[in-house]
């Protein structure tokens, strides 16, 4: 600690008591201050049983936050690169198999002329791409007969749903985001 330094909330000097040296036991501390002025308390606990407080103003905050940064960085940073990383083996799960589902527009319409044999002849899409239609026969019937194979495949970005037009229907493929 360091004595006869300027008091920022009161502009008067403080005489630190030089005898306050110690070992920090545990962790400090830190609460707004109770004062007039915005202000921090940190209540370091030493191992010989006392407790000390210090009353610290914004900018005080900020050179001990700032300190302490520079600490960790020159002095600490070194005895943390000396020491080797634990050795950790973790299992990497078998992902082969995992289908996310397509993420884009034109992944979709691919998934449903590889999977579904829906051409993009039977396609229109939004001009935000937030959604696509497929329109006419065979391709409506088609993806209405394996509606339950076509949520699986388009899930989880994109959500399947029949709409009635005069006439006809269509399936319409919303993004998740357009919902």
């Amino acid at each position: 600690m360091a004595a006869n330094l300027p008091s920022f909330r009161m502009g008067t000097e403080t005489h630190a008591d030089h005898v306050l040296t110690g070992e920090v036991a545990g962790s400090v501390a830190a609460v707004p201050g109770s004062g007039a002025f915005p202000e921090a308390e940190l209540t370091f606990t030493l191992t010989d049983g006392r407790a000390i407080t210090l009353v610290l103003g914004e900018e005080q905050a900020h050179d001990l936050t700032s300190s302490i940064y520079s600490l960790d960085k020159h002095v600490w940073s070194e005895q943390h690169e000396a020491e080797p990383a634990p050795a950790t083996e973790a299992e990497v799960p078998d992902v082969s198999d995992v289908d996310a589902g397509p993420d884009t527009a034109h992944e979709l319409m691919m998934v449903l002329e590889q999977r579904f044999g829906v051409t993009r002849d039977f396609m229109l899409a939004h001009v935000d791409w937030s959604a696509v239609v497929v329109v006419g026969e065979p391709a409506v019937s088609t993806l209405l007969e394996r509606a339950d194979e076509l949520a699986e495949a388009v899930a989880p970005r994109w959500f399947p749903g029949a709409t009635e037009r005069p006439g006809e229907f269509w399936v319409v493929l919303y993004r998740d985001f357009a919902r």
